[in-house]
């Protein structure tokens, strides 16, 4: 493989990391920062009380997106393997 083969291969790689961690990532960012805003307004200052509904969300958010992250891995995948069966 020359250099620009590997960097395809490493850009693809980085676009399909983001495409398939975006949607719990940005969840678990908004659910922290309405809990923030709610602990600011109440002065409830409870460290846990963040991670429960982060979890609940992510793992709500995870089930309708798992066949969009199911697809693009496998897309990913079949690319990454093609590109390997013709030699580069």
């Amino acid at each position: 493989m020359t250099g620009a083969e590997v960097l395809d291969v490493a850009r693809e790689t980085i676009i399909t990391l983001i495409i398939v961690s975006a949607p719990l990532m940005l969840s678990g960012l908004v659910v922290g920062l309405i809990v923030s805003l709610f602990q600011a307004l109440t002065q409830i200052q409870e460290t846990t009380l963040v991670f429960v509904p982060k979890i609940l969300v992510m793992f709500v958010v995870l089930l309708f997106t798992l066949p969009l992250m199911g697809d693009a891995m496998t897309g990913y995948m079949t690319r990454l393997a093609t590109r390997i069966m013709r030699g580069g």
